[in-house]
């Protein structure tokens, strides 16, 4: 039987065993340990921030961040129309109502010319998120909100190791939150993170982290919070997958680079891009079909894939497009790059020989109809 190569895996080779089985020897296998601190701090240092607070999901990140900036009913936050979920989610927990905007043509991040122009005297804060591992141009970005007194939170869920202008992504704005699933550059299974280099502002976040617990009065509440805590065995593995960060960087960027080389001569696709100010990390190496010019679609490109073996998934659906987030306008660039986008195996496992394979069969089928 042919051998199914799956969009992602993750890979644990390091010294992901040997620390659970510390933590499970030692009975510290819940949210208190060492682990835990070990990972925020060391994870913070590596983006360029001062404080770091692990938390459960990614998306649990963002919601703290936007609790912690008491962000609540009348509010706006801006966020892009072409992103996961949980960018929106996050937003409609607190009460307040995220304002969508169109993306970038070619980097598939926000806009911030349409940052300025969706500001009201409700928005109190925007998202930007570095799309499939491309950075965001944080410049403009971080200038819109200083002249509009906005807070930035940076969704860099899909950007560990990814570089503007020198500089890692998550450590531009006022609170960044990443993500640590399964199938991200690295992994604790289910995890998150905020980093801030604002002190008080991450004490809040833990606190709420915690139930809103008083950390010098035990079991005493001073707000309502959530259970959003790492465990000990999840930092663990996080902790592990830390130490050789910058080999699963290297190596998506390596997949990347293979898949440019082998695809470069089929005419009726765009390659991902890298602006020359960037270092993009390719979480999944994403490129647009040309539905124009070919004559295979990118629905029937997934099937045809899959019976050759290999995996494949569709970019995110617009947020506008969907029944809890639906509004009204134009959001040309997020609708073509949703309607056109497919990633390929993205794992720091995939052989070149595999990487080959599959775009012998991308060719074969696009160029074949």
């Amino acid at each position: 039987m042919k051998k199914f190569i799956p969009i992602a895996e993750p890979l644990f080779d390091g010294n992901e065993l040997k620390y659970l089985t510390d933590c499970i020897e030692t009975g510290w296998i819940s949210s208190i340990g060492s682990y835990v601190t070990r990972f925020e701090t060391e994870f913070a240092s590596y983006i360029g921030c001062k404080y770091g607070v692990a938390v459960h999901t990614g998306t649990a990140a963002l919601h703290l961040a936007l609790a912690a900036l008491r962000v609540g009913p009348g509010d706006e936050v801006i966020i892009p129309d072409l992103t996961f979920a949980a960018t929106a989610n996050a937003v409609l927990y607190t009460g307040a109502r995220p304002v969508l905007v169109d993306v970038e043509k070619d980097t598939w991040n926000i806009r911030p010319e349409a940052i300025r122009q969706a500001i009201t005297d409700r928005t109190k804060a925007v998202i930007p998120v570095h799309l499939y591992g491309h950075p965001c141009d944080m410049d403009e970005i971080m200038k819109v909100a200083r002249e509009h007194g906005l807070f930035v939170i940076e969704d860099a869920a899909e950007a560990h190791g990814a570089e503007y202008k020198g500089k890692r992504v998550g450590s531009f704005g006022t609170i960044s939150c990443f993500s640590f699933f399964g199938n991200k550059t690295i992994t604790t299974g289910e995890g998150g993170i905020c980093l801030s280099d604002d002190e008080a502002l991450l004490e809040r976040i833990a606190k709420l982290r915690d139930h809103g617990m008083n950390k010098d009065k035990k079991y005493w509440h001073d707000e309502a919070g959530f259970n959003y805590r790492m465990t000990n065995l999840q930092a663990a593995v996080g902790v592990a997958q830390l130490e050789r960060i910058d080999w699963f960087v290297n190596r998506k960027r390596e997949i990347a680079r293979l898949y440019n080389q082998y695809l470069a001569d089929v005419k009726n696709i765009v390659l991902p891009m890298e602006k020359d100010w960037a270092k993009n990390t390719y979480w999944m190496y994403t490129f647009l079909l040309k539905t124009g010019q070919s004559q295979i679609s990118r629905d029937d490109l997934i099937d045809a894939l899959k019976r050759e073996g290999i995996d494949s998934r569709p970019v995110f659906y617009p947020l506008h497009s969907m029944p809890p987030y639906e509004v009204a306008g134009r959001f040309v660039n997020a609708e073509a790059i949703s309607e056109a986008g497919l990633s390929l195996p993205s794992s720091p496992t995939l052989r070149k020989e595999e990487i080959r394979e599959i775009a012998e069969v991308l060719k074969r089928q696009v160029k074949g109809r």
